[in-house]
């Protein structure tokens, strides 16, 4: 009997099944937590704050979770179940690493308690306004800003990876596969925004999802040559 036909398996495709199997073991690297004195799984911390980093190192999301670092950041890269993912907002094919900042202090606390959600909602602005410094344009895909800060933090450390393999790379680091998927989420994102009552936030994120896909097919035209390489209509072929 000849092989099954590929559209009868029940794996996902492999820039699918790439993603999650890096995703994996990024949650699983350990991280130093001094609270119990040994390292644990850094996607096992319950409290923290995470960022991605699309393939030119730009800071593309900021979040926040107290339910797990592992839950929430699999919820938007995996699971297609958060607004962010659901609305166009964030493509989880443009992650390309992740950063976190987990706080092992809080890790027993109560989710209620005001106390480490004050510290969370400053941390997360804290890192939220360290990656719009470090953007090149002055912006991230957040549909809505961090909380404002009501107590002074310091930065913790953090654990950052790339959970893109070397396979995926090759295909979806090309700057052409880039520029067509980031229209095609654009257009999809402006699309809700035509078919809903939104607020400015989805707004902003479409503004500045124009302004990465501008950025990004002005640098591949110059780099081919710009002007100099668009012909000159003779008029050979006219009539």
């Amino acid at each position: 009997m000849s092989e099954r036909s590929p559209d009868w398996t029940s794996a996902p495709p492999f820039e699918t099944d790439a993603l999650r199997r890096n995703l994996a073991a990024f949650l699983v690297t350990p991280f130093d937590d001094p609270v119990i004195g040994a390292p644990r799984a850094v996607g096992g911390f319950t409290w923290g704050v995470y960022a991605f980093f699309d393939y030119d190192g730009e800071p593309i999301y900021v979040g926040q979770t107290k339910e797990k670092i592992a839950t929430r950041i699999r919820r938007h890269l995996t699971n297609q179940r958060t607004d962010a993912v659901a609305m166009s907002v964030l493509d989880p094919f443009e992650v390309f690493e992740i950063e976190v900042w987990p706080l092992p202090q809080f890790e027993t606390t109560p989710k209620r308690d005001r106390t480490a959600k004050a510290h969370l909602d400053a941390l997360e602005h804290l890192i939220y306004a360290q990656a719009i410094a470090g953007s090149t344009f002055g912006a991230v895909l957040n549909e809505k800003n961090p909380p404002p800060p009501t107590v002074d933090v310091a930065c913790p450390p953090s654990l950052r990876r790339r959970i893109v393999s070397d396979e995926v790379f090759r295909i979806r680091s090309h700057p052409d596969f880039r520029a067509a998927r980031r229209a095609l989420i654009m257009s999809r994102l402006a699309q809700v925004i035509a078919e809903r009552k939104v607020q400015g936030g989805l707004r902003r994120v479409l503004l500045t999802q124009a302004k990465r896909l501008q950025w990004l097919a002005d640098r591949r035209y110059v780099a081919l040559g710009g002007d100099a390489s668009v012909p000159t209509d003779d008029g050979a072929d006219d009539a």
